[in-house]
């Protein structure tokens, strides 16, 4: 067997379901793009800056968290600076071994409107996989479009998701993001019944408390999948790395195959569990949930899905086939056409990783 190493990591096929693009900028980039329009950032060194976001991060306070977002938002105000944007993550998901990602935002929190920003964000998709694909490092990249689920424009975001993917591909899905606590989907019943009933893709971000309720609401309004779910963990009993027992809902997610677009880093920095090693992504993939390993806010939480991988290898003994078993959950989960998640596994993901030489 190939040994476990971040190299070898880094080089392994990966998926990628629940990342911000506006949490994922490059450091430089934010700088060079803050010099131009103007806008004062707490630093303009590059480590300094990195060290900035990541403390914020990694504060336990969300307020201080949501602050680093108003200087990515800051730069992500004209076409020309979003389509860069995401070509740049494409690049940087391509240089980190990924051949599958979906990448999110909320058209909400920029000044353009909806079908512009969209716009711009495919053609940056689409460009960069195309030099990826020259280069012969194929990757595709789908966009799931938010709603904020503090504000009152779900019911206007849900009918551009649906308008804009009878022409544009890959937007392929409509989420609520946001602050959670006090604002359950169940306030926005209205747009997830018209996603429902339109056969839109629904992914539901449910992390914070009432824990289990929000993940529960989030399943009765129709998500297909759920945007971290680390909390389930409360339905569960864990004992030395494997799950012994469990309540209904955790039972109902287990045998529904719902997928968890778990991010192991980010539910440290906010207080979900207190270290790597309790987190319950390992006992969960042990006992067959459909999870996945996501990155959330790249630039905020320094890290890349490679990181992720070989951190929790380190932190709970993940082996090759636990790490494949994650990427096949990621990609067979994703929202992309069935024929395509089909291809990846079969011709990308399961050679890749039995030349590894998996047990």
């Amino acid at each position: 067997m190939s040994p476990v190493s971040p190299e070898a990591i880094r080089a392994a096929p990966k998926a990628l379901l629940h990342d911000h693009l506006d949490g994922g900028l490059r450091v430089a980039t934010v700088i060079e793009l803050a010099d131009k329009i103007g806008w004062a950032l707490p630093s303009t060194d590059e480590s300094e800056l990195q060290r900035w976001f990541t403390a914020g991060a990694a504060s336990l306070d969300l307020l201080a968290y949501l602050a680093t977002f108003e200087h990515t938002l800051a730069v992500m105000q004209s076409a020309e600076n979003i389509e860069r944007i995401a070509r740049e993550a494409v690049h940087d998901l391509v240089a980190d071994g990924v051949v599958y990602a979906e990448i999110r935002y909320a058209p909400e929190l920029h000044q353009l409107p909806a079908e512009a920003s969209i716009e711009a964000i495919c053609s940056g998709f689409r460009a960069a996989e195309a030099t990826a694909a020259a280069a012969g490092a194929p990757i595709t990249v789908n966009l799931i479009v938010c709603a904020m689920r503090t504000e009152q424009r779900s019911d206007e975001i849900v009918r551009v998701v649906d308008r804009v993917r009878r022409a544009e591909p890959k937007v392929v899905a409509f989420d609520l993001a946001g602050a959670e606590t006090g604002w359950p989907p169940s306030m926005h019943a209205e747009a997830l019944r018209y996603a429902r009933e339109n056969h839109l893709n629904i992914t539901i971000h449910a992390s914070e408390p009432p824990d289990l309720e929000l993940i529960s609401d989030a399943l009765a309004h129709g998500a297909h999948r759920i945007g971290h779910g680390v909390r389930l963990q409360a339905d569960m009993t864990i004992e030395n790395g494997e799950v012994t027992a469990m309540g209904t809902l955790a039972r109902y997610v287990l045998d529904r195959g719902v997928h968890l677009e778990m991010a192991p880093t980010c539910h440290v920095h906010v207080g979900a569990v207190p270290n790597l090693e309790s987190h319950p992504i390992g006992p969960m993939v042990r006992a067959g949930f459909n999870v996945g390993v996501n990155t959330d806010n790249r630039l905020m939480s320094d890290v890349m899905p490679s990181s992720e991988l070989w951190d929790l290898h380190q932190a709970q003994n993940l082996t090759w086939g636990e790490i494949e078993q994650l990427v096949v959950n990621a990609v067979s989960s994703s929202f992309a056409p069935v024929e395509e998640r089909r291809r990846i596994i079969d011709t990308v993901v399961r050679p890749a990783y039995s030349d590894l030489s998996l047990d």
